[in-house]
């Protein structure tokens, strides 16, 4: 085992014992802060309190020099080490008003940010859902653990997104989608079952759960869409395409999209090559 390898190990070892910790801490702070994040969205208590506990975790590990979040404005140096961590501390952070699914979503890259899929080495989320989860992609292999009790107990080590798919998922109004995004969702919206409940995490687990496809498109008031190309777009696409699916940002991997900016957006999609190559079918034609 070489050290980065070493370093990542105990990522997302911290990364469990923290994950009960964060889901305990969710009651107390449903409540909106008076912050803004970099993105223009209002931060809740809980955004800022998962933040502040991950970053002051990871932070601490040796080998890693940058913490990066969607809730800073830039990069952090927090060590002397060659490893970048990007995340997204709380995915779907919206969803503790209904008491619904959320997630964390973390990227391990080689180097300073932004950085492209290329330098990418490994990539997790935790799932707060009944079930208490990490899914964590590595070496083109995805395994999934339960952390319920802070440790890593692997319950699937060799997450395959079924060759059959059974669901979609899409993101954004649909008076803002494009005509040629518009023209796919008619075309499955009777071959498949809508699943979309407001975190990708949760939306992106059905699609490796059952097959199918999750986009958040390129939207007519935002050409980029809304996800983020650090936090959100490479490690997930990451975890699908090494689970034997496909990512796209409507025309390539998401894997491959040069990095400019730290907040940068991407259009996403995610899931079964068959859907995959349909929707880039239907935005090429826009």
């Amino acid at each position: 085992m070489n050290n980065s390898d070493a370093i990542v190990d105990d990522i997302f070892e911290t990364l469990a014992e923290l994950a009960p910790e964060i889901r305990a801490s969710l009651p107390g702070r449903r409540v909106e802060s008076s912050e803004i994040n970099p993105s223009g969205e209002t931060r809740l208590e809980a955004d800022a309190y998962a933040d502040e506990l991950i970053e002051e975790a990871l932070g601490a590990i040796d080998g890693v020099g940058i913490y990066a979040s969607e809730e800073q404005d830039e990069p952090i140096d927090v060590g002397e080490g060659e490893i970048s961590i990007a995340c997204d501390p709380l995915d779907g952070s919206s969803n503790i008003k209904p008491n619904s699914p959320m997630g964390t979503i973390i990227a391990v890259y080689e180097g300073e940010l932004p950085a492209g899929g290329d330098r990418l080495l490994a990539s997790g989320f935790v799932l707060f859902g009944p079930i208490l989860t990490m899914t964590v992609a590595r070496d083109g292999q995805v395994y999934e653990a339960n952390v319920g009790d802070g440790e890593i107990e692997i319950i699937n080590d060799d997450v395959t997104i079924p060759d059959e798919p059974v669901v979609y998922g899409m993101g954004g109004r649909v008076p803002d989608w494009t005509e040629g995004f518009a023209a796919f969702i008619d075309e499955v919206e009777d071959e498949y079952k809508l699943r979309y409940g407001g975190s990708m995490v949760a939306d992106v687990n059905q699609v490796l759960t059952y097959g199918g496809i999750f986009s958040y498109p390129a939207l007519k008031s935002a050409e980029n869409g809304k996800l983020r190309l650090q936090f959100e777009g490479i490690p997930m696409a990451d975890i699908v395409e090494s689970a034997g699916g496909v990512s796209s940002d409507g025309s390539q991997s998401i894997l491959d999209v040069e990095p400019t900016h730290f907040h940068q957006r991407v259009p996403v999609h995610l899931g079964n090559k068959e859907l995959i190559e349909r929707v880039e079918a239907h935005l090429a034609d826009e």
